[in-house]
């Protein structure tokens, strides 16, 4: 979800391995070990939470996490929590990133300290207020200052043990003088509207230009402040919670008597000090945070036909797409942006199949070629090279859908039947049998074996064709092995796709989390045979280092699996091969708990708000009691008219969304901001083209006998807003080509000086046909002049995208104010960036 700045859309996105705690302080009871699990914050809101990983104090959780930020937010924070059966879970510590320190530690694993949690360290959101001094006579005659104070508004505030229900206290304070006044209780809310206007009485100080002729003891105005502090009403007998406060010294009046501005909340100068901070033991962590700033289409347009042509160029390593893997540190950063870029504008398979190709092409060059290029049959496509990367990253984005189909009631069934597999002697615990183990996992293993190699069907076509064109290729460049057109694709589809699924499901969505031990040992297990039986090695047995897997493979050294791995192979890799299985077969798109309001389908009845699971196929979306339960209700796809959020105010619920159907609409709280744009997203996908689709909607709840919105009274009464634009149909493949051609422009920009060099080596080869010289061998550049011509375009191409960010930041800079809704006064990251633009700018704020 992009958000829109004067015609600049900014994408945020994080990336986060969650590795290990260690040294977290001892339970006092009897056992000392703690139950602990990590959440993921967009401030204090969770977005993802890890499993529990039971009795430790170096817990190990190892999972990742991916999403997409929908808002603003101004720290990413982890909380370590200790699971108690009985009471709520405990804080034992949390880590709090700013978010302009992040890049700081960008894609580097980090081991942070973590820090006490108390109401000072919880401080978020934002206050908006207003000051006015103006002059007034008293009854005396005297003349004096009357300051208002006004409360606006605030957004963001904490909630506190689940509820906020704020209000604020104000204050005028000085040496001799402390004046509070308070507001009223705002309830059920985080984003409180007070609007409440506040009066002081102040004389009028030296400083200022008329001076009263009466005799009069004055105050001086330069030394008094107004303190705001933001407090949740709670109803506990510790009494209310501090929210936050912020102090304004009266000398922002000296130039005007009015001042309005927003401002960060701030933890209190006092606030409660930490203790040492590795008191709390510590958290290991790989953040990627990553934000885009896409232009209009148009200013992409010479870059993009650049990068698009490169399955055209000749040779194929003179192209643009080639040059970004030449010059980028691991091939794996280009390969993300080029593979979704091609398939945004379907030219994935010509150009994989032309850099595959050409890979192949060069083993005939062994005695010239440095690796990574093969030198046999047997590792082709083994490498980490531009092509195998591309063919990954396709596999991980096209294939998705088909792994779930394929190996999900598989998985499922080994998590849950849990069934000791242990085949190893030395690790095998008492009372277990290894012939029933070697049973069990030969069971399992053909379970899983079957679901493959009969799912060739279902093989996305993009993923067929790009297995034709390898098998072609290795063919005519390998015309004495036989088998070469098998093993060029089985080190793909076995290899690298269906084998570290087996191995690793969670970070295929296969399962929420890590496995269990027993359930990972089973998988590894499962997964080396899976490997070996695709890749119809010669020697079977030799293939493992374990004597306790060569006896094992024993089960199946039949004939019948080698040909049913050839059947699938061909199958897959089969010229203008179609997916002739029916494409109404229900696919599950996505699931999970989220809580809704009744919808009144029932004349007599309230209307409460219930937990339930969800479920969305491209058929339907359905509700039910419990996962696996008979559906409550269900809403065909064709219903669907909108997806779209709902405004907070309508129930005093954040992150609410609703489900226009013909007669109603459902009103769904999603857990989180994330999972509530997740759902939007992919509702609006799958419904996008039905023909009764709304273009207009109610923004709020019909409540009351009218929309809060409008105030309409009937309840059919058209929408009084549009609704969002459009978003691409195709489920499988929501990529934004604009957005991609941004990344590629960011990675060549962050390679000039690689860019350059290559320049440096074309000329070089150009010259001089004697050996290469040492800093030049790194690039694979088989035509100079044609690499020469392209480099020149894409560094030009390069530079003028350059030139338009540059000057997108000089005209953000001259019309933004420091302290408006967008950066109040407090904000860390944009006062960085002022400093950074006061080096090239001369203009003032």
């Amino acid at each position: 979800m992009a958000v829109e700045d004067e015609g600049l859309r900014v994408f945020q996105s994080v990336k986060i391995k969650i590795g290990e705690a260690k040294n977290l302080p001892s339970y006092p009871g009897p056992s000392k070990m703690r139950d602990c699990y990590c959440t993921v914050n967009l401030d204090q809101e969770e977005v993802f939470r890890t499993k529990i990983v039971e009795k430790s104090l170096c817990p190990f959780y190892g999972e990742d996490f991916y999403c997409e930020i929908p808002r603003s937010f101004r720290h990413l924070s982890f909380y370590i929590f200790d699971r108690d059966v009985f009471r709520r879970d405990s804080i034992i510590g949390k880590v709090a990133i700013q978010k302009e320190d992040l890049q700081k530690y960008h894609n580097r694993d980090t081991w942070f300290q973590l820090q006490h949690v108390d109401a000072d360290s919880e401080v978020q959101g934002k206050v908006h207020l207003e000051l006015r001094l103006s002059e007034v006579i008293t009854d005396t005659g005297v003349v004096c200052h009357k300051l208002a104070t006004r409360i606006v508004e605030c957004q963001g505030l904490p909630i506190v043990n689940g509820q906020c229900d704020p209000y604020a206290t104000v204050t005028l304070a000085g040496p001799f003088r402390s004046e509070a006044k308070k507001t009223k209780v705002k309830r059920k809310t985080n984003n409180p509207q007070f609007d409440e206007v506040f009066y002081f009485e102040v004389t009028r100080p030296c400083s200022y230009s008329k001076k009263s002729h009466f005799d009069f003891e004055e105050e001086d105005v330069d030394k008094l402040e107004i303190r705001v502090d933001l407090w949740n009403a709670s109803n506990l007998k510790f009494g209310d919670e501090f929210l936050g406060e912020l102090r304004i010294p009266l000398k922002v009046l000296r130039q005007s008597s009015s001042y309005e501005a927003w401002y960060f909340l701030q933890p209190r100068d006092n606030g409660s000090k930490s203790l040492k901070p590795d008191d709390l033991g510590s958290l290991r962590l790989n953040v990627v945070y990553t934000e885009d700033h896409v232009f209009s289409s148009d200013y992409y347009r010479p870059l993009r036909d650049l990068l698009l042509k490169s399955a055209d160029v000749e040779p194929v390593s003179a192209s643009a797409a080639h040059i970004l893997g030449e010059v980028c540190r691991e091939k794996q950063e280009a390969a993300v942006p080029l593979v979704r870029l091609f398939l945004h504008y379907g030219r994935v398979v010509p150009f994989i199949s032309a850099i595959a190709s050409a890979e192949v092409t060069r083993t005939q060059k062994q005695k010239l070629s440095p690796p990574p290029f093969p030198r046999d049959p047997n590792t082709i496509f083994r490498g980490n090279s531009l092509a195998s990367k591309c063919i990954d990253e396709t596999m991980k984005l096209a294939g998705m859908h088909y792994l779930h189909v394929t190996l999900k009631p598989a998985i499922e069934e080994i998590c849950q039947s849990h069934k000791s597999c242990e085949i190893d002697p030395v690790k095998l615990k008492d009372g277990e049998n290894l012939e029933n183990n070697m049973e069990n996992l030969r069971q399992y293993v053909d379970r899983v074996f079957h679901a493959i190699t009969e799912s060739g069907v279902s093989c996305p076509t993009v993923m067929c064709d790009i297995f034709f064109s390898l098998r072609e290729a290795a063919a005519k460049r390998f015309q004495d092995d036989p088998d070469v057109r098998y093993t060029a694709v089985s080190s793909f589809i076995f290899l690298r796709f269906f084998a570290p699924a087996i191995l690793s499901p969670n970070l295929f969505q296969l399962t929420p989390h890590h496995t269990d031990p027993q359930t990972s040992r089973t998988l590894t297990l499962i997964s080396k045979t899976v490997q070996t039986l695709g890749s119809l090695s010669k020697s079977k047995s030799a293939s493992f280092k374990e004597s306790y897997m060569a006896t094992f493979y024993e089960f199946f050294n039949e004939q019948k699996y080698a040909d049913a791995v050839k059947n699938f192979l061909d199958l897959i890799s089969s010229s203008g091969r179609r997916d002739p299985k029916s494409v109404e077969q229900p696919i599950l798109l996505k699931e999970g708990f989220m809580i809704k309001r009744a919808q009144g389908r029932k004349r007599f009845g309230m209307k409460n708000f219930k937990k339930r699971w969800f479920r969305l196929t491209n058929h339907d979306f359905t509700y039910h009691k419990s996962k696996g339960d008979q559906p409550l209700y269900s809403i065909s796809i064709e219903n669907i008219l909108a997806v779209e959020k709902l405004e907070e105010e309508s129930f005093k619920m954040k992150n609410m969304f609703q489900v226009i159907q013909p007669e109603r609409a459902l009103y769904i709280q999603a857990n989180n901001c994330v999972e509530a744009k997740d759902w939007i997203d992919i509702l609006t996908k799958v419904s996008q083209c039905n023909q009764k689709r709304l273009t207009v909607y109610h923004p709020s709840a019909y409540l009351g006998g009218h929309w809060l919105c409008c105030r309409a009274s009937s309840d059919s009464a058209p929408g009084c807003s549009p609704c969002t634009s459009g978003l691409p149909a195709n489920i499988q493949l929501d990529i934004d080509g604009d957005r991609e051609t941004e990344r590629i422009y960011s990675l060549f920009n962050s390679y000039m000086s690689k860019l350059e060099k290559m320049q440096e080596a074309c000329g070089s080869k150009s010259v001089y046909d004697g050996p290469e010289q040492e800093e030049y061998s790194t690039f694979v550049i088989d035509d100079p002049q044609e690499t020469y011509k392209t480099l020149k375009q894409v560094i030009a191409g390069v530079g003028a995208l350059e030139q338009e960010h540059a000057q997108y930041k000089r005209d953000k800079f001259k019309k933004t104010r420091y302290g408006s809704q967008e950066h109040p006064i407090g904000d860390k990251s944009f006062q960085s960036y002022i400093r950074q633009q006061s080096e090239t700018s001369t203009h003032s704020i």
